[in-house]
C-alpha cells in the first residue's frame, strides 16, 4: 500500500453513482410493491452496500482501512432504469473514492442477484466516481509563485562550518513542491542578538514567508522563540499546535519544541525545529494549508 503516515487527516467526501436497468415494467413494480420472492429489494441492496463501503480494504488490495463515519445509500427510479447513490465520509488521511464505488457495485450487484429470478435481461451500467472533496486538491495556494521565501538556519556548530545544514536543506526541498522557491537561505549563530537583526532585516527587505529552523528546544543556547517573539505584531498560535501535536503522535519529544508563528507587518515568520526529522514533519504538517493564510490576508474568502 501507499505510505500515507506522513499525511494529515481532514473530512473526505465522495460520491458514485451507477445505474440498473430493467427491462420490462413488472420488474419495476414488483420492487415497489415488494413482491421479489427474495425479499425487499432496496432494502437489502442498501445493507449490503453499507458492508461493502465498510470492507472495501479487505478486497481492493491496495485500500486502507479506514473510520467510515457516515454513509448514505439511495435508489432512484427513472422509467426501467434505477440510479444508485452511495456517499461516504471520513475523517481520515486518504479519501473515500473507492469505498463509495465499492458500495454502488455490490449494491447494484445484490439487486441484480435478488432480481435475476423474475428478469433474465438486467443490466448494471456507468458505475462512476460524480464527486470527492478533502485532502490537498482542494487546498487553494495563494499565489505561490509571488512569495519571496527565506530559510534560516540557526545552529552555533553549523556557522562555524562545523556540520551539515541538513534542516534548512530538507525545508528547502519540501517548499519546491509546493512551487515555492527560497531566495535566501543563510546559516547564522544561536544567538538571540543576530536573529532578531535577521528577521528584522528580512521583513524590510520584503520576504513574505520566514522559516526559522533551530534553537526551539530547551538547551540554554536555544533562543530562536525568544528573539521573534517580540517582534510578532500577531501570533497565529494554531501553526505550531497543530506541527507538535503532528510530531508528537510519530515520537514523544515533540511536545518540548518551543516553535511559535505570527506576522511581523506582512511577513509570516515560522520557527521550526532544529532536527532534520522535527523540520520535516513539521513542514508535513503545515503545509500546504498554511499558505491560505495569505489568502486570509488580502481578505480572500475561500
Amino acid at each position: 500500500m501507499v505510505n500515507i503516515t506522513h499525511k494529515s487527516s481532514t473530512l473526505r467526501i465522495a460520491v458514485a453513482t451507477g445505474i440498473l436497468k430493467v427491462s420490462k415494467q413488472e420488474t419495476i413494480d414488483a420492487i415497489q410493491n415488494r413482491l421479489v420472492p427474495k425479499g425487499d429489494v432496496f432494502e437489502f441492496s442498501r445493507a449490503a452496500g453499507l458492508f461493502a463501503c465498510k470492507k472495501t480494504y479487505e478486497v481492493i488490495p491496495d485500500c486502507h482501512p479506514l473510520p467510515i463515519e457516515y454513509t448514505a445509500i439511495t435508489h432512484e427510479i427513472d422509467g426501467l432504469t434505477i440510479k444508485i447513490r452511495v456517499e461516504v465520509h471520513t475523517v481520515y488521511k486518504t479519501g473515500v473514492e473507492v469505498e463509495a464505488m465499492h458500495g454502488v457495485s455490490v449494491t447494484a450487484l445484490t439487486m441484480y442477484d435478488m432480481l435475476k429470478p423474475i428478469d433474465k435481461d438486467i443490466e448494471i451500467l456507468n458505475i462512476k466516481l460524480e464527486e470527492k472533496k478533502g485532502g490537498k486538491s482542494d487546498i487553494k495556494y495563494a499565489y505561490p509563485e509571488s512569495l519571496r521565501v527565506a530559510v534560516i538556519t540557526c545552529s552555533d556548530s553549523i556557522s562555524k562550518g562545523e556540520g551539515v545544514d541538513k534542516s534548512g536543506s530538507i525545508i528547502v526541498e519540501n517548499l519546491k513542491k509546493h512551487h515555492l522557491t527560497v531566495t535566501n537561505k543563510k546559516v547564522i549563530a544561536d544567538d538571540f542578538e543576530s536573529i532578531q537583526k535577521e528577521a528584522k532585516q528580512l521583513v524590510e527587505d520584503g520576504f513574505q514567508l520566514i522559516l526559522f529552523t533551530g534553537g526551539t528546544g530547551l538547551s540554554s543556547r536555544d533562543v530562536t522563540p525568544d528573539a521573534i517573539k517580540p517582534l510578532l505584531e500577531r501570533e497565529v498560535p494554531g501553526v505550531m499546535e497543530v506541527a507538535r501535536d503532528y510530531g508528537q503522535q510519530r515520537m514523544p519529544y515533540a511536545m518540548l519544541s518551543r516553535g511559535i508563528a505570527g506576522f511581523v507587518g506582512d511577513s509570516l515568520i515560522i520557527t521550526l525545529p532544529g532536527s532534520p526529522r522535527g523540520a520535516e514533519e513539521s513542514m508535513q504538517a503545515i503545509f500546504p494549508y498554511i499558505l491560505h493564510v495569505f489568502r486570509v490576508k488580502e481578505g480572500v474568502k475561500h
